[in-house]
């Protein structure tokens, strides 16, 4: 018994020990390839109005160079552990890097608005499986001690890089050609794709796997429908025939999704993961964040670009402490995590998050560029510090071999949710705004002593100019329309930021659900026992060892 106990734990002590050096590099690989994927699509939307002027569309066409990308990466992602488990991560991850990369030089090379909507949907539908595959290779490569400075280190690729892209895309905008938006990925892609070849090693394979057809199906239809009408639901109208249709789609593929992979031996997505409570708080609570993330994201570039008139570089720039401060807080948060554990850390970054989500209601036309510089960055420490924890630790409570099907689902499910962050918060500030205009139109009528001072005072200077006095007053009254839709403008961020500051509210008591139960008490004996891996610290039975959670028969 204790020869067969030296042959099972001698080759299993120096494994370890090599393990637990050599992830680092992989890491970085891993890291490169989630940057590019990422930075791409934050890169493209500064350049949206660029593309329309360039190609001559309007921007309802040139949307799609957008959309196409998000919707093609989002339903590729469910078949990332099919492919992860039936070929190998390692061969799944580099081929989408390459794939995205030769995406990204075909983008840069498009000759008009149709080619590179093509390219795009070609780019997303090859890179979208760079997110969820990396991820679920970090779990598995990482010793689980280290998994939270590994996921922060990760994260600052993950959640920087969309905060990189307005003043990135900015810069090259205004400086450079639209093309380099794109061909700024080959050369990175490049490199990641040959790290990954020399620094990944290939994970074990089930080439025995069957393929789950009709949950493909149904999936790529309920996933693209979804995200289709969320993104088109408000230039089309959310009661139109063609937005229901979309909802009325996506909900009966989803319920036949569910009795699908419920029923199916080899589902597509295995839904039984969500039986474990911390994976799914963490899902569910990831989600809100990103919810509560996109509040910033998206209104703040319309605000400072609509509101204050900045120019989509000088923005970013602004926008880039808060980056920073999210990046710097990543890999801290890691750290914090395996010390303090993940309730205090989670709750004082949502406390964070929310409460400087909640101060940026208060902006007005004029607010000072210091002001929203230090609630933002502020507000990125928060973000830094709670996200990426939060996901961490759903995720290390699941198996090893289970990796690859619990990734797709966090995955996919925050890009959906993020898609639908900024599809309700479209939808409240444009809802707002008009309800403002109408009150201020109220409160102040054409009529009134103010606005006829306001305008008298307009049509004046521009007579003296040498206007004539009917020009002079109807540039006046334009310029008064124009003045009470900006103030409309303002309000409805205002309130649209009060509404974001939500769901990080909600997301408090679900953080609860993730603490992890002591087990050291219950163990007092082996106190004393030398330290030994887990793989090699299991008895032998029969001559084969056995976990020690497993029943054995006597």
């Amino acid at each position: 018994m204790s020869d067969d106990s030296q042959k099972t734990a001698a080759p299993g002590t120096p494994v370890e020990e090599h393990k637990e050096p050599s992830f680092w590099l992989p890491l970085v690989a891993i890291i490169l390839a989630t940057f590019v994927s990422v930075l791409s699509s934050s890169l493209v939307n500064v350049a949206l109005p660029k593309l329309s002027t360039v190609f001559g569309v309007p921007t309802s066409t040139i949307q799609w160079v957008v959309t196409g990308f998000m919707l093609a990466s989002a339903v590729v992602i469910p078949a990332s552990g099919f492919l992860a488990t039936r070929l190998g991560s390692k061969k799944v991850l580099i081929w989408s890097v390459i794939g995205f990369t030769i995406g990204s030089l075909l983008c840069g090379l498009a000759w008009n608005d149709s080619s590179l909507i093509a390219f795009r949907i070609f780019q997303g539908l090859t890179g979208g499986f760079i997110m969820p595959v990396g991820m679920a290779v970090i779990y598995t490569i990482v010793p689980r001690k280290q998994i939270g400075l590994a996921m922060g280190i990760w994260g600052v690729a993950a959640m920087v890089a969309p905060a990189l892209g307005p003043t990135l895309g900015g810069y090259l905008i205004q400086y450079y050609s639209w093309r380099t938006l794109f061909l700024l990925n080959v050369p990175i892609g490049v490199i990641a794709a040959v790290a990954g070849i020399f620094l990944l090693k290939e994970s074990p394979v089930n080439k025995n796997l069957k393929f789950d057809t009709w949950g493909a199906v149904f999936s790529v239809t309920f996933f693209g429908t979804l995200l289709l009408a969320l993104s088109k639901g408000q230039t089309e109208g959310w009661t139109s025939l063609y937005i229901v249709s979309l909802f009325f789609i996506s909900a009966v593929s989803l319920a036949l999704l569910l009795w699908v992979e419920l029923t199916t031996e080899t589902p597509l997505l295995n839904l039984k993961v969500f039986k474990d409570i911390k994976f799914s708080a963490s899902v569910l609570t990831a989600g809100l964040i990103m919810m509560a993330m996109m509040g910033g994201t998206f209104l703040m570039p319309i605000y400072l670009q609509n509101v204050q008139n900045m120019t989509a570089l000088d923005a970013g720039i602004l926008l880039l402490p808060q980056s920073v401060a999210m990046a710097l807080m990543m890999p801290i948060s890691g750290k914090l995590l395996e010390k303090v554990g993940i309730v205090p850390i989670a709750v004082i970054g949502l406390l964070i998050l929310g409460v400087t989500t909640y101060e940026l209601h208060s902006l007005t036309a004029d607010t000072s560029h210091l002001w929203i510089n230090v609630v933002l960055t502020i507000r990125g420490f928060g973000i830094g510090l709670c996200m990426m924890p939060i996901s961490t630790v759903g995720m290390a409570d699941i198996p090893k071999d289970k990796i690859n099907e619990a990734s797709p689902l966090s995955n996919v499910f925050r890009q959906v949710m993020a898609s639908m962050g900024i599809a309700v918060l479209t939808t409240i500030m444009s809802s707002r705004q008009y309800l403002h205009y109408f009150r201020i139109t109220e409160n102040v009528p054409s009529t009134s002593e103010p606005a006829t001072q306001y305008m008298s005072a307009i049509s004046g200077a521009l007579s003296q100019g040498g206007v004539d006095a009917a020009t002079a007053s109807g540039t006046a009254a334009v310029y008064l329309a124009g003045l009470m839709q900006k103030e409309a403008m303002v309000r409805s961020i205002a309130d649209t930021f009060f509404v974001s500051a939500i769901p990080a509210f909600l997301c408090i008591p679900l953080v609860f659900l993730l603490r992890t139960k002591k087990k050291k008490k219950e163990q007092p004996a082996e106190q004393s026992a030398p330290v030994v891996p887990e793989e090699t610290a299991a008895p032998v039975v029969s001559g084969r060892p056995v976990k020690l959670t497993e029943t054995v028969e006597v």
